[in-house]
């Protein structure tokens, strides 16, 4: 069956991640706010929904590279592969982003004051991200691994002590949608992560390793809103 206009976003990606190519070049948000529509999205944007569509009938005709299909794995896998590959990420990346800013910051900031701006957020992002993974670390991918673990081996689940993995979960995509929304705003401010004319390299690069850190996140929430988060609400019923 082809895509449609009443294909819901998270969906569509969450069965293919190439098409996540197709939602960043119409600037339409696939992570913090998949559950709707094309439909919706497009009228929403003023985007013509057919041209869409028809974007993303190509990639899905285009043939698979290592195109991972996220979505057949187990969702302990799914976690332990978002600890080790986005959670490592982000806590190095941040450390390497925060002086190249710092410098930018200093150097460029009297002409392009819009870098001051961009540095406060990427600065609370960075806390409110590490804390958010913690959390995630701690409290919510445990309880995963022991739903897994209890379904094997056909024990009784304990009840966790925050009632119900729809509570953490909530929490947890409140925070993606915060983040989602500071990497709006740094991408808005910074004219889409281009450097202006009187760039030196280190602003450049800075630019570049920010962009490269939204693409990240985009991938590190649409694996935890669209595929994991639904899997451990599912699995949780099943007790």
């Amino acid at each position: 069956m082809g895509i449609t206009k009443e294909n819901i976003i998270a969906e569509l990606v969450a069965n293919d991640y190439r098409t996540a190519t197709v939602f960043k070049k119409y600037n339409i948000d696939f992570c913090c706010n998949g559950n709707r529509t094309l439909n919706e999205a497009c009228e929403k944007k003023r985007i013509d929904v057919a041209k869409v569509i028809n974007d993303l009938g190509e990639v899905a005709q285009q043939q698979a590279d290592d195109g991972t299909d996220y979505k057949s794995w187990p969702i302990d896998l799914l976690v332990d592969y978002i600890e080790k590959k986005h959670h490592r990420y982000v806590t190095n990346k941040i450390e390497e982003i925060k002086p190249f800013l710092s410098k930018v910051v200093k150097v460029h900031g009297e002409h392009h004051p819009e870098l001051e701006t961009i540095n406060d957020l990427f600065l609370a992002s960075s806390e409110d991200l590490l804390a958010h993974m913690q959390k995630e670390e701690v409290v919510l991918f445990p309880f995963i691994r022991k739903m897994v673990e209890a379904k094997e081996q056909g024990k009784k689940l304990e009840n966790p002590h925050f009632g119900t993995v729809e509570n953490p979960v909530s929490m947890m995509k409140v925070e993606h949608e915060t983040e989602g929304d500071r990497f709006a705003k740094i991408a808005s401010l910074s004219n889409n992560y281009t450097p202006p004319a009187d760039a030196c390299t280190t602003y450049r690069v800075t630019f570049s390793m920010l962009k490269e850190f939204e693409d990240d996140l985009h991938k590190h929430i649409h694996l935890e809103n669209n595929i994991v988060f639904p899997k451990a609400m599912a699995m949780e019923r099943e007790f």
